[in-house]
Order: structure tokens, then C-alpha cells, then sequence
């Protein structure tokens, strides 16, 4: 019997939840309880701003083996954001109730944040197709991945080392704040077309 020209013996990373962008995923939402309880414990500070810069890298890792091997999942256009935002979050809430970070900056960070989550729950509960994360978004992200990090080494440390973490954290911590507004902003549009393309299919 031919085997069929059309069968592939080529996994379907598409379909497949099983990929590695999606394990990095996974063990990145396991990994926020980890670093609740150092920065929350006594003298665990350093131990948090490493943990959650470590954190932050992986959402660049995942992206590239996405890309480069191939390994874009539907899943994965989902759960990627959503292990994002939750880390996010919850590292923001618990390092204002540590007070190591400027409160006006993880306000608005937590407000921005908050505010496209709430959006993308809207989305979905309209049957709209989830909204792919764009450059800007990923790149304003990468930025606040490492400026949080680095307010915590400010206030994990002293004198001048100290200050130097937060010098450095504002030089990357405000450009990137400023355009994760912009960016989100940006899904006003996508998300218009992604309601008016759910409610075309619908007939």
C-alpha cells in the first residue's frame, strides 16, 4: 500500500501542546510562588531580583525557539502573554508590599497591565481570536523585565551599588514604561478587527 504524498511524518507544532516555547511557559507560572516566598522572606531580596531577571530572559528564550524551530502553537500564542502578565503582575503587587520599587511606577505599570488583561478577557468572552502580542508590546516588556530586577537589586543592596541599580533601572525602566502605553494603545485597532472579523464569520 503507497503511503499517502500528503502525510507528513513531521510533528504539527501548531496543534501540538507539547512544545518546548510551552514548557518554558509552564515553568515559568511555577516558578512566581518561588519568587513571592524569597522576596516576602527575610534577606531573600537579592535571591528574588536574580530569580525574576532569570524569569524576565526566558520570555525572550521561549520567543527564539519558537522562531527558530519552528514551534509556534496556538497554545502557545496564548499561553506565552498569559504567563507574562500573570508573573507580571504578581511581581509588581508583591514588590510594592516589599516597598522596592517606586510606587508611581508600579502603579502604572500594574494599571496598564490590569487594563489590557481585563480587555483580553472582554475578547474572549466575545469569541474574538486572541490578539498576537506585537513588537512594541514584546519590546516595552523586555524592557520592564529588566528594570523591576533591577529596582529590587537597588533595594537589596547599599551606598553607592545601590544607587547605581536605580540609575540604571529609571534609563531603562522609563522609555520602556512609556512605550508599553504606547503599544497598548496599539491593540485598540487589532482588537476592533478581531471583533469584526468574529462577527463576519458569524454571519
Amino acid at each position: 500500500m503507497e503511503a499517502n504524498p500528503d502525510s507528513t511524518s513531521e510533528p504539527n507544532w501548531r496543534d501540538n501542546v507539547y512544545t518546548i516555547p510551552n514548557v518554558i511557559s509552564i515553568a515559568r507560572l511555577g516558578a512566581v510562588p518561588i519568587f513571592v516566598w524569597l522576596l516576602l522572606g527575610e534577606e531573600r531580596r537579592l535571591a528574588a531580583a536574580i530569580l525574576l531577571g532569570v524569569l524576565g530572559a526566558t520570555d525572550w528564550v521561549d520567543g527564539w525557539v519558537a522562531r527558530r524551530f519552528n514551534q509556534t502553537s496556538e497554545l502557545g500564542k496564548i499561553l506565552d502573554p498569559t504567563a507574562d502578565r500573570v508573573m507580571f503582575l504578581v511581581a509588581i503587587f508583591s514588590m510594592l508590599l516589599d516597598n522596592s520599587v517606586p510606587v508611581w511606577f508600579g502603579v502604572l505599570t500594574l494599571i496598564r497591565e490590569s487594563v489590557v488583561a481585563i480587555a483580553a478577557l472582554i475578547l474572549a468572552g466575545f469569541g474574538a481570536k486572541a490578539l498576537d502580542v506585537t513588537w512594541l508590546g514584546k519590546t516595552s516588556s523586555f524592557g520592564l523585565m529588566f528594570a523591576f530586577p533591577l529596582f529590587l537589586l537597588s533595594a537589596a543592596t547599599t551606598g553607592a551599588q545601590s544607587d547605581v541599580y536605580e540609575v540604571v533601572a529609571y534609563c531603562i525602566g522609563l522609555p520602556s514604561l512609556l512605550l508599553h502605553y504606547y503599544a497598548a494603545f496599539g491593540y485598540i485597532p487589532l482588537a476592533r478587527n478581531a471583533l469584526k472579523l468574529h462577527r463576519d464569520s458569524l454571519g
